[in-house]
């Protein structure tokens, strides 16, 4: 098998033809993810840390009292204020956890995951960036080899991650049915 043709390759350009998926698009998106994601954590930790803070100004430790507070007597700016940092907040996490799904998905790929996963994680996750020298020499690649292996790693995560995000529409719409029709309309009234 050619450096370009391997078991892997031949997957994810089977699960992109099966799927319609564009793999140059589905490439470069799921770098960009990746390439955000150190940022992204870094940011989510310190606007937590602010929020933590904001709310013990408001009542001491007492997190259930800053709360009701909040909620009772705290005009409505900061109430919103507030809430558009929590929004923030469970956004950036619901990502985290798409790409920490992504990734346990990519370790169990059977066309070497554990490598894809190791190329990953220490190029995109780990909280410092790793040189491409400190990367060949902690897989023991050679430069092209790893750069096939990381541009088939970043594909196999964008698929993992579209599979994650099409499990969890399937099984949303699935409870959705699965709610009494009184039900789903008094989530949206209350």
């Amino acid at each position: 098998m050619s450096r370009k043709n391997t078991g892997a390759w031949k997957a994810i350009h089977s699960m992109c033809e099966v799927q319609d998926i564009n793999e140059e698009a589905l490439y470069q998106k799921a770098k960009m993810l990746l390439s955000i994601y150190r940022r992204v954590c870094w940011s989510t930790v310190g606007r937590a840390e602010a929020v933590s803070e904001d709310i013990c100004c408001y009542c001491g430790s007492d997190v259930d009292g800053a709360l009701i507070y909040l909620e009772t007597f705290a005009p409505d700016e900061q109430k919103a204020r507030f809430e558009a940092r929590i929004q923030s907040l469970f956004e950036s996490r619901w990502m985290m956890e798409m790409v920490e799904g992504a990734m346990s998905r990519v370790y169990e790929f059977p066309d070497g995951g554990n490598l894809f996963y190791d190329i990953l994680n220490k190029a995109y996750l780990w909280k410092n960036k790793c040189t491409e020298s400190e990367m060949l020499e902690m897989l023991n690649l050679e430069r092209s080899r790893y750069y096939d292996k990381k541009k088939e790693a970043i594909m196999v995560f964008g698929l993992a991650l579209i599979l994650s995000i099409l499990v969890y529409t399937f099984f949303s719409r699935m409870f959705d049915l699965m709610l009494p029709p009184v039900a789903k309309h008094s989530i949206v009234v209350a």
